[in-house]
């Protein structure tokens, strides 16, 4: 029985149905991607009270990040900027540190941070949080529920960015194939077409990522991505610099594949092939070594611990990547494309594929304790789980490998001989027709490397059909549009007794098979890949955790919890103001004192003040407090019992007469 592999056509479909399975259940449901720098504590912290307005606000971050003027913005509860708009370098050391000073005078209230920066790693990082002044009040200010690098913006971005690895992958990796382990293989034209489309798709994606950057990091809008005065300021940033970086470096990488699949595949002497063959190697090195220093020198390596050594690593990682993945896709299309790859080619690549596994594996495992550090980052963080999906398909990938290595041993020499028109179907006939102008294209400058030409010329086929007609009695004098024809039947039955011997071998068809295998889960490993590229590493979140919980309360310890509520109970003498006061404002024993006071001030005897304190969270509460008459406006009570921490309810009862009487409620946050 035969075993025909798929078309192409349909190999592609079912690669890409395949593909877009796995990834949307991989990640279905996932959060906008976080960012790598975290904030690790704020001086006010988040929902403290003060008694009096600071100086200034400060902001402390895991890891260098990248401050604009208008990164931190101080808003009072009527949404008015209560800074003065200048952003302080106080980083010290290891301690990444910012701050923003406050205008003179600020009144009691709320007031609320908000922020917006770019991480070290090139990634958009924002959030906000409150403090108050005297005691907590309503606050108008409506913060954008936007997540930094999210929208359309952040979904375009994050596809350039897939579509500049992959690109990149099959650009190096293919040129490495052809000049490795495929020599005659320049001169295939589905292979000079793969490679070309990934130099194409590489260097759209950089554009398309340079110009979307200032969206990116700041408003998310897309018409921004044509403000020329945001486009100049991205190109001062770091992450600017790579990408025009990368641009240049693809100009060099451009004349690198004219060479080799122009001045290369023409060279007949053995000797300019080699000295040709040794300056593309070089040239090639140095250019996809650069191409990939440009991610190194932007992104995860450049922050963190030891960028000397990641920096270096991460590049020998997308070199390997490329070396590998983009090889396997050109070795895809040649199996399938081609009209043979010869077995030494692909016992070469699997060499070169194990070899680059190697380097994955030691690689890797050092970029893994790096970014992770620990074995509960690795299960209890976004990133370590989706490191170990990347793991558990790379283990996938490496045994459907061992598989192809399994049949590239088996492949054997393809059978000779030879079949005429009458052993094919009008469907192999038609199907040959169609293949045969690629195949005379592609293959035509590679007669004087095989022993049999890929394509039957086409003026050879016309003297053929002559000597035919001519030994038969025909006349000599041929119908030119009759020769053509016949030439294009004589090729196309070439062309399909070559397919027909190919796909009637079952190593061969074997082979293609775990290789389109191999480049489906290869898809699905370069996408998770790029997400992990826009994670919060797991060593990063651990600390900000660890940073957040060892900051403790919000509340300001040892400092008296005020609060300032004017009530109107709506009878004679009914308007005024009650100011509470709870010190030390913390857990355990407080005292309370309460201040009744008229609209002008002065003190105002009530009859009756009740206080209840309720924690909601806990479902504590209410916990009555009766307080005592001092004097006229005044009421204590002291040993006020504050059981636990959190944001409680303080409800303040007046009676101003025996029928007039209103409650008043705070929530203040107490440590």
């Amino acid at each position: 029985m035969t075993t025909t592999a798929p078309r192409l056509g349909t190999a592609l479909a079912r690669l890409l149905i395949l593909a877009a399975a796995l990834l949307g259940t991989l990640l279905a449901g996932a959060a906008p991607a976080s960012a790598h720098a975290a904030l690790t504590g704020s001086d006010p912290k988040d929902g403290a009270v003060v008694a009096t307005a600071p100086k200034e606000v400060n902001l402390t971050f895991s890891e260098q990040v990248a401050m604009s003027a208008d990164s931190i913005r101080v808003l009072d509860p009527a949404g008015r900027r209560a800074d003065t708009g200048e952003i302080r370098d106080l980083c010290s050391g290891s301690i990444v540190r910012y701050g923003v000073e406050l205008r003179a005078g600020l009144p009691d209230g709320t007031y609320t941070v908000a922020w917006q920066t770019v991480s070290a790693d090139s990634h958009p990082i924002a959030g906000a949080f409150t403090f108050s002044i005297g005691a907590p009040s309503a606050t108008s200010v409506a913060l954008p529920d936007r997540e930094p690098g999210g929208g359309l913006v952040g979904a375009l971005y994050g596809i350039a960015r897939y579509l500049s690895y992959a690109g990149f992958a099959v650009l190096v990796g293919g040129g490495a194939f052809v000049l490795i382990c495929w020599p005659r293989g320049a001169g295939v034209r589905p292979v000079q077409r793969t490679v070309v489309r990934a130099w194409l798709t590489l260097t759209g994606a950089t554009l398309v990522m340079l110009l979307l950057r200032n969206p990116y990091t700041g408003s998310g809008e897309l018409s921004d991505a044509f403000d020329l005065a945001g486009l100049k300021s991205v190109l001062e940033t770091k992450t600017g610099a790579a990408l025009t970086s990368r641009l240049l470096l693809l100009g060099a990488a451009a004349l690198f594949v004219a060479v080799l699949f122009g001045a290369y595949t023409r060279r007949t002497d053995p000797k300019e092939k080699k000295d040709l063959v040794f300056g593309l190697g070089i040239g090639g090195t140095v250019v996809a070594t650069g191409v990939a220093g440009t991610w190194a020198l932007a992104e995860h390596a450049s922050t963190g611990i030891q960028p000397g050594i990641a920096m270096p690593v991460d590049i020998l990682h997308l070199l390997a990547v490329a070396a590998w993945l983009g090889g396997l896709t050109v070795l895809l299309i040649a199996l399938y494309r081609a009209p043979s790859v010869e077995r030494t080619a692909v016992e070469r690549f699997s060499k070169v594929a194990f070899t680059s596994v190697a380097v994955l594996a030691a690689t890797g495992l050092y970029q893994s304790w790096r970014q992770v550090g620990s074995w509960s980052a690795l299960t209890g963080t976004r990133y370590g789980q989706l490191l170990l999906v990347k793991i558990g398909l790379m283990g996938v990938l490496v045994g459907i490998a061992w598989i192809s290595r399994r049949w590239t041993q088996r492949l054997a020499d393809l059978p000779s001989g030879g079949l005429s028109p009458a052993d094919l179907s009008p469907a192999d006939l038609s199907s040959a027709e169609k293949e045969t102008e690629g195949v005379e294209e592609g293959e035509a400058s590679e007669a004087d490397e095989t022993s049999e030409s890929d394509a039957v010329p086409e003026a050879d086929a016309v003297s053929s059909v002559s000597e035919a007609e001519g030994a038969s009695g025909a006349s000599p004098d041929v119908d030119p549009e009759r020769a053509a024809q016949l030439a294009r039947q004589r090729a196309a039955v070439a062309t399909a007794r070559r397919k027909r011997e190919r796909d009637a071998d079952p190593e061969r068809s074997g082979l293609r098979r775990s290789v389109l295998t191999e480049a489906a889960v290869a898809v699905v490993l370069l996408a998770v890949t790029t997400v992990l590229t826009t994670t919060e590493p797991g060593r990063t979140e651990e600390e900000a955790g660890r940073s957040t919980s060892a900051s403790g309360p919000a509340a300001v310890p040892d400092r008296p919890v005020d609060v300032r509520l004017p009530f109107d109970t709506g009878g004679v003498d009914g308007k005024g103001v009650v100011r509470l006061s709870l010190d030390p404002g913390r857990t355990g024993a407080n005292g309370l004192h309460i201040y009744v006071e008229r609209p002008d001030g002065k003190p105002l005897d009530v009859p009756e003040v009740k206080v209840a304190l309720t924690l909601e969270a806990k479902d504590v509460g209410p916990l009555p407090v009766a307080p005592d008459r001092i004097q006229a406006g005044h009421w204590s009570a002291s040993g006020v019992q504050i059981p636990m921490p959190g944001e409680w309810r303080i409800q303040v009862t007046v009676r101003t007469s025996d029928i007039d009487q209103t409650t008043l409620d705070k929530n203040v946050k107490i440590g």
